[in-house]
């Protein structure tokens, strides 16, 4: 446990997603109680920051942090000696100014009692990329991005490269949007046909739902026509149709979704539609033709792993050979851009292991890949049952993500969008690979939030942007289903309130 003695609770989260970066699966105490390792105490005033330290004990080196005896300072409890005390001037009337003197220095502090670096440095966003895009935008060269993203988060020069690689393509591929008046639509299907080990999104199990889906989709239909008549006249630029999984309807209810699509929008100029079909077993191929007929552009079909005790770990009852089968069956069909996603930190998962899903990759050749790093949410199993699974280890290391991105290189890919999840594995980051040409505009859109999406749905987020005015504002629907569709005028009165 690490004590947090904060005199200003407006840093508090950013001093917390620090620490949980260098002490993944800590608790927090923010009083003097048994149990506390370390205290990390922050004391604002005069124009400085300053930052202590207090250790059980004085067992941890203070070489160069100016500790030792300080009458002045009284130890928080007990048997506690000040192992670190740096401080740096601040203008605190600058929050962000502040804050990142704040993450800077206690960025330091850490690698300093740790004797551990990260690749992010002091970055605890999850959206990195749009600081290099946004000054990109701004008329900033690279060189002056990379440097001060180096002096500004201390983050290692291939993270910095890449991050400025990404922004400079992101910035290419969404020139023809129009950021004031396009929009993208996002159409949520919650059920999936089993909840992995690691999830945490808004699912539920098909089973359950058999007969009742049509409960759904009429609610759903509802938010669709609000929304079709809310956003009339407006560009539509892509749409996602994600979940859960979406092909785990029958091929008739994707079919009246996309019917339903294709009546209320105008789909003529989308830049692209993507369907996640995600899980193999959820495809057959007269899902994968209604897909077809509907001129479908873009598709998923995500194995995260092609080894197969993995697979029946986490919870994904499908085969390796079944997401080959899949995989070759929707390119025979004529599907030309299809992505396929990677998780990196599975559980009992290595080198080898890695090795062995990334060859298999190597070989079906598809058109883009995202690699995930690990993140074990709040309400992911494998962490709300967490001492059902004391023995397994998770692990994700820097040879890992370089072996990833170097079988996407070889494929021909370049990473075009990237983003980070709090509580990764190995403190790394979530990239996408595409063939020139396959990027999805939609997943740099909805992390780079330059432009308005609508999400119809259970537990999906409507995020509306201004951009004269640098403002976003969101509004979230239910997850729970039943809640949904009971609530379904609930829901459009909550977009009517920021849609304009």
């Amino acid at each position: 446990m690490i004590g947090l003695l904060i005199q200003d609770n407006a840093f508090e989260q950013d001093i917390r997603e620090l620490l949980m970066s260098f002490y993944p699966g800590e608790t927090y105490a923010h009083e003097v109680k048994d149990g506390v390792a370390f205290y990390v105490e922050s004391r604002l005033g005069d124009g400085e920051v300053r930052l202590l330290m207090w250790d059980d004990g004085a067992d941890v080196s203070a070489a160069g942090n100016g500790a030792g005896a300080r009458p002045e300072l009284k130890p928080p409890a007990p048997g506690f000696s000040l192992t670190m005390d740096n401080s740096a001037p601040a203008d605190l009337s600058d929050h962000l100014g502040t804050k990142n003197v704040i993450k800077q220095m206690f960025y330091k502090m850490l690698c300093t009692r740790t004797g551990k670096t990260l690749p992010w440095g002091s970055l605890t966003g999850i959206r990195p990329t749009k600081i290099a895009l946004s000054r990109l935008e701004e008329g900033w060269d690279e060189e002056e991005i990379r440097r001060y993203m180096k002096e500004t988060y201390l983050a290692s020069d291939e993270k910095v490269n890449l991050s400025v690689e990404i922004a400079a393509r992101e910035k290419r591929l969404l020139e023809p949007l129009d950021y004031e008046r396009g929009y993208s639509l996002y159409v949520g299907i919650p059920f999936c046909p089993t909840t992995c080990l690691y999830c945490s999104f808004t699912s539920y199990p098909i089973g359950k739902w058999k007969g009742r889906t049509g409960l759904y989709l009429d609610a759903l239909f509802h938010e669709l026509e609000y929304t079709a008549k809310k956003m009339e006249g407006r560009p539509l630029d892509t749409v996602y149709f994600g979940g859960g999984t979406p092909t785990s309807l029958e091929a008739g209810e994707i079919d009246s979704i996309l019917c339903k699509l294709d009546q209320l929008f105008d789909l003529s100029r989308a830049l692209e539609f993507t369907v996640e079909a995600g899980r193999p077993d959820s495809i057959t191929r007269q899902k994968l033709q209604v897909l077809r007929d509907h001129g479908i552009t873009r598709i998923s079909i995500n194995p995260q792993t092609m080894n197969q005790s993995t697979l029946d770990l986490i919870g994904r009852r499908h085969t390796v050979e079944m997401v080959k089968e899949r995989y070759y069956m929707a390119r025979e069909m004529g599907f030309d851009n299809i992505n396929m996603d990677l998780i990196m930190g599975l559980p009992q998962e290595g080198m080898d292991e890695v090795r062995r899903t990334l060859d298999e990759i190597r070989a079906m050749k598809p058109d883009s890949l995202t690699v995930h790093s690990l993140a074990i949410k709040r309400a992911a199993r494998l962490n709300m049952f967490k001492e059902d699974y004391e023995g397994l280890t998770i692990q994700n290391t820097p040879e890992m993500i370089d072996l990833s991105a170097a079988c996407a290189r070889e494929l021909g890919m370049e990473p075009y969008y990237l983003y980070r999840q709090k509580n990764m594995a190995g403190n790394f980051e979530n990239v996408g690979y595409a063939l020139p040409g396959k990027a999805c505009i939609y997943n740099i859109l909805i992390m780079e939030e330059m432009q308005t999406i609508v999400a119809c749905g259970a537990g999906t987020t409507t995020k509306v942007v201004f951009p004269a005015e640098n403002r976003r504002e969101r509004c979230e629907n239910v997850k729970e289903v039943e809640q949904y569709i009971s609530r379904i005028d609930e829901m459009i009165g909550r977009k009517e309130r920021i849609l304009v």
